[in-house]
């Protein structure tokens, strides 16, 4: 799979994964042509073609490996620095969708990843937040799923579940610190099973 997006305004960089989770394998904040996002632009602006943002393939890749959908904001999200001032630059991403495990646990509730007998569990992402107003909602108030925008995501997971055939992890703030006070949260896992 790929995605490009041209860094214009608040434009969106959006992987997505119809079946599995997304995988990054490269990505590019910067400009390697004179063909990408250059329709009606003058040719002093696409001159550089030797521009890219250093640390862009793990930034998108601490962001969005383990999930079905990422969506970051080129300007605040991938733009931390200009790597060629006057150079209209894009996002390039390069990605696989693997096929996941995925598990939610809202918040205070227990997280349990299991694989079958002979089988250890590989997380390939985890998320401790709120990116939707569609889980976990059961008797909470509206006001409690209002920011959507709340993530954070985490390694704690893969550091205490990788190489073991189950693992139980407690969603709570304590445990991965809170992205967003006063919305309630939840962790959602993605991982696969492999042979031992």
């Amino acid at each position: 799979e790929r995605a490009t997006s041209c860094d214009s305004g608040n434009s969106v960089h959006r992987l997505s994964c119809d079946i599995g989770v997304i995988s990054v394998q490269e990505s590019l904040y910067g400009r390697e042509d004179r063909v990408t996002c250059s329709e009606g632009k003058h040719y002093h602006q696409l001159a550089n073609t030797e521009c890219s943002l250093a640390g862009t393939t793990e930034l998108i890749r601490r962001r969005c490996d383990g999930k079905k959908v990422c969506e970051l904001i080129t300007a605040s999200d991938i733009r931390i620095l200009d790597p060629c001032p006057g150079i209209l630059k894009y996002v390039d991403t390069n990605y696989t969708c693997l096929p996941a495990l995925t598990h939610v646990a809202c918040q205070q509730s227990l997280a349990r990843l299991h694989c079958d007998q002979g089988q250890v569990i590989v997380v390939y992402g985890a998320d401790y937040g709120r990116r939707d107003r569609t889980t976990c909602i059961n008797g909470r108030p509206d006001s409690q799923l209002q920011n959507v925008s709340c993530s954070k995501p985490t390694n704690i997971v893969a550091t205490r579940c990788n190489g073991k055939n189950t693992c139980d992890i407690r969603a709570l703030n304590s445990v991965f610190g809170d992205p967003c006070p006063d919305i309630y949260k939840y962790l959602e896992v993605a991982y696969r099973c492999k042979c031992e």
